[in-house]
């Protein structure tokens, strides 16, 4: 099944709307969706190694977007949704520490979620919670964004039949070390945040 699915990818990877999926996926990946774009951004460059570069850029800046829609999201709900449930829990007086606490490292904060396997989306959503400046959060997230997935393009670019038949061969732990980061950053929010 894994292999059916890898195909399946590949296949969408070479098709002529890719791009346009790709910048969808990380357009929602940012903000609500749990699987990052690199699950369709690492095929398209092994499919078109030539258009690396276009495919990293398509992904930043739709990831970016999506990012200003996470933003949105907890800048614009936090009233109707996250504050009374703050209220009910009686967490109103922590969060407000919590909130000065994020604005002095958020720049920060967003650039690691930006890079690492660490789900952006939280960060997206709690840089509006806690009105992070907009325009940091913006330069923050491309800065991050645009390393992580220029980086994933070149590497694929210079090593790519190399990489891609490590890939072939070790799918299945592969796929366990990518769930095992997915889940881990999870957890990670659940004892950081």
């Amino acid at each position: 099944m894994l292999r059916r699915l890898y195909d399946w990818t590949m296949g969408l990877a070479a098709h002529k709307h890719a791009l346009i999926a790709l910048a969808l996926i990380s357009v929602v990946e940012s903000s609500v969706f749990p699987i990052p774009p690199d699950v369709l951004l690492i095929p398209m460059v092994l499919a078109a190694r030539d258009r690396a570069w276009l495919i990293a850029g398509v992904c930043m800046v739709a990831s970016v977007i999506g990012g200003v829609g996470g933003y949105g999201i907890g800048f614009f709900l936090f009233e109707q949704v996250g504050k009374p449930i703050l209220e009910l829990y009686h967490y109103t007086a922590k969060f407000d520490q919590f909130q000065e606490t994020y604005n002095e490292w958020g720049v920060w904060l967003v650039f690691i979620a930006g890079v690492t396997p660490f789900p952006y989306k939280v960060i997206t959503i709690f840089s509006g919670v806690t009105g992070l400046n907009l325009p940091v959060f913006i330069v923050a997230s491309i800065l991050a964004r645009g390393l992580r997935f220029f980086i994933v393009a070149a590497l694929l670019w210079k090593f790519g039949e190399p990489i891609r038949a490590f890939i072939e061969r070790s799918l299945g732990l592969l796929f366990v070390l990518f769930v095992v980061l997915l889940l881990g950053g999870f957890v990670l929010i659940k004892f950081v945040i």
